[in-house]
């Protein structure tokens, strides 16, 4: 897991090859306009997500890994915890090769709380509980190939 603040983003531009697009579109574009959806940068290889979030307890957010995508996740309105364990650290579950996501019981092992103007990655190492927030949050999500 990354934590860092937007002005550090090109800083990470070598982590993967599709990166550098990611993060040209991240700087290039009114992220607070764009309106809730899917916009595809590449077909099945860079996705950005447009979510709006409803309000997420802790206990509520489930940990979730991806083995296919690495995760650039964004607040743009509002607080937002974020939980994480090393996968290695959870237990064995079911993975929907769909829709490229596996979910654990119980919370995580740490917490964070990025504000916009932050961003988080999450590589396929890195178990994560997004979403937990008292007053819903709208948010970026950059879905990236592996």
């Amino acid at each position: 897991m990354i934590i860092d603040t937007v002005e550090n983003l090109s800083a990470y531009a070598s982590l993967n090859p599709l990166f550098p697009k990611a993060i040209a579109y991240l700087q290039s574009t009114d992220l607070q306009a764009l309106e809730p959806g899917k916009i595809v940068l590449e077909e099945g290889k860079l996705i950005v997500n447009v979510n709006q979030v409803p309000p997420k307890a802790k206990e509520a957010a489930l940990l979730e890994t991806h083995i296919e995508f690495i995760d650039i996740q964004l607040p743009l309105s509002g607080e937002e915890t974020m939980g994480y364990t090393p996968a290695k650290e959870l237990p064995e579950t079911t993975y929907d090769a769909d829709n490229d996501i596996a979910f654990y019981p119980g919370l995580a092992s740490q917490y964070v709380t990025l504000k916009p103007g932050m961003f988080a990655i999450f590589l396929p190492t890195d178990g994560h509980a997004p979403g937990i927030t008292p007053i819903g949050v709208k948010k970026i999500i950059v879905k990236v190939k592996v």
